[in-house]
């Protein structure tokens, strides 16, 4: 039997019930005076301005002849300047805590100097990718050129979006590298936290699924493929039961480790350097250098220098 609702009545209590403070006030964000909120289409429009900057040619519209070249630099700079001092002052506001707050000028000056900081920062994160596109082609068969890497790679893309955030973790700027971290993550499918700590030379083949947690350490030279985890294993608690926040709990990995697919790495444990991790193996203990592991066929994982785990 159909039920008879009476329209404005049903509305009005839905609205009774949504207004409560109590239904809200920890989903809720303050809009009064001073509290912005980061614009995602200008933290994209940013990453695009990023990549045109550090990869000429391949993004957006730049001529490489001189001058011209620095004319349409001089025009990105610009516009680089005037949207990232805006998110990096959204940033600011939205984790402002209400009472602590710095005043407005003071908030608008520590943009400005973040954002002066990052740009000063592009030419060392060109060259740290360009480190990582030399890898990826050195490492991949299959890649015909830089430039294929560059234009088509996912995990290039993901790279790029990690270096960008994870100097901006360095420079304190709050809130916007999760989200510049996060928009590779859709995008692409892999997860590297903006404060994970990654060295020179890094390549990711393939890339789908992979995970890099917050506390994660990694060396120079590594490469790791699709679905990979470096994660944590278990979380400290405290009196209230609250997970700790800020420990080290993810995996350190050290130089010229090369990760194969589908393998799960948990907890502060450390893989030695020149180790090879087959696939699909879980891993919880330490791993010394120079070892390869892979999945037995009835004894389970085996160390090639006879250590067990």
């Amino acid at each position: 039997m159909k039920e008879d609702y009476n329209y404005p009545e049903q509305i009005g209590k839905v609205i009774q019930e949504l207004i409560q403070p109590e239904s809200y006030n920890k989903l809720a964000h303050p809009l009064g005076p001073g509290h912005l909120l980061p614009s995602m289409k200008n933290l994209r429009k940013i990453i695009e301005l990023v990549r045109e900057i550090i990869f000429p040619g391949y993004f957006g519209h730049t001529p490489l002849e001189y001058p011209l070249v620095g004319h349409y630099l001089g025009v990105y700079m610009d516009e680089l300047f005037t949207l990232l001092r805006g998110e990096i002052l959204a940033g600011i506001c939205f984790e402002a805590d209400e009472n602590e707050a710095p005043g407005k000028k003071e908030s608008e000056n520590l943009a400005e100097q973040h954002t002066l900081m990052f740009i000063a920062s592009l030419p060392e994160i060109r060259r740290k990718l360009g480190n990582d596109v030399k890898a990826l082609f050195l490492g991949d068969p299959a890649a015909k050129s830089y430039g294929e890497i560059i234009f088509c790679y996912p995990a290039i893309k993901a790279i790029t979006n990690y270096r960008i955030a994870h100097r901006m973790v360095e420079l304190g700027v709050p809130l916007i590298p999760r989200y510049i971290a996060e928009m590779a993550h859709s995008e692409t499918g892999i997860d590297i936290h903006p404060e994970a700590r990654i060295g020179e030379c890094f390549a990711i083949d393939h890339g789908t699924g992979v995970v890099i947690g917050s506390t994660c350490i990694i060396g120079n030279h590594v490469k790791i493929y699709q679905g990979v985890t470096l994660g944590a294993r278990s979380f400290e608690l405290d009196e209230q039961g609250n997970p700790v926040k800020g420990i080290p709990r993810h995996p350190v990995v050290e130089d010229n480790v090369v990760i194969y697919s589908g393998a799960t790495i948990l907890g502060r444990i450390t893989i030695g350097r020149n180790s090879v991790i087959g696939g699909n193996v879980w891993i919880t203990r330490d791993v010394p250098a120079n070892s390869k592991i892979v999945q037995g066929k009835s004894k389970g994982l085996t160390f090639t220098d006879g250590a067990g785990i």
